[in-house]
């Protein structure tokens, strides 16, 4: 369910809506609970590699990190 979020987060940011024909093409999504494991597994790469496949051809630039945007606190998670 994460990478469907990941997927329509970047969609809503860009205005730019990804194509994921391979994902598509398995016809399983994060409900179908039936399904077996490989085939969630399968579904999950499949997504990841179109997203970061976009992103890599549409030569989307990164954001910069500087001293100057970090928050001084930190949150640790125990």
């Amino acid at each position: 369910m994460l990478m469907i979020h990941i997927k329509k987060y970047y969609e809503t940011i860009t205005n730019d809506e990804l194509p994921t024909k391979r994902y598509n093409s398995l016809e399983i999504s994060p409900v179908h609970i039936h399904k077996n494991k490989k085939c969630h597994k399968d579904a999950i790469l499949a997504l990841g590699d179109e997203i970061v496949t976009h992103i890599r051809v549409t030569q989307m630039v990164p954001v910069g990190y500087t001293t100057e945007t970090a928050s001084e606190t930190v949150a640790a998670e125990h």
